[in-house]
């Protein structure tokens, strides 16, 4: 319901704190469902969340923070892959399923 109310404003960015913070499985799916098609037709979106599967599946480039700097970014395949700074390594590696 918050999507479609943001949308009626027609905003030139939508912004996502935690988007799928307190869902079930199921849910994260929808939310996924109704993001796919706004990135196909091309609607900027900038997603804050600290669920890594999510931010793989929702995200075509993923900015990495940490104390307020920028530390990381890349595509998800890039950081899954070859992360750089050892922050990074320490926060994600346990989390990470490599396809």
């Amino acid at each position: 319901m918050a999507i479609a109310r943001a949308l009626a404003m027609q905003p030139e960015i939508l912004f996502f704190d935690q988007p799928t913070f307190v869902l079930g499985p199921e849910l994260v799916g929808d939310v996924l469902a109704v993001m796919r098609p706004l990135a196909a037709e091309a609607m900027t979106m900038a997603v804050l969340t600290h669920e890594v599967q999510f931010a793989r599946e929702a995200s075509c480039r993923v900015v990495f923070l940490a104390d307020g700097q920028i530390i990381e970014e890349g595509s998800p395949q890039e950081l899954c892959y070859g992360l750089q700074q050892e922050r990074t390594r320490l926060f994600l590696e346990p989390v990470l399923v490599r396809p």
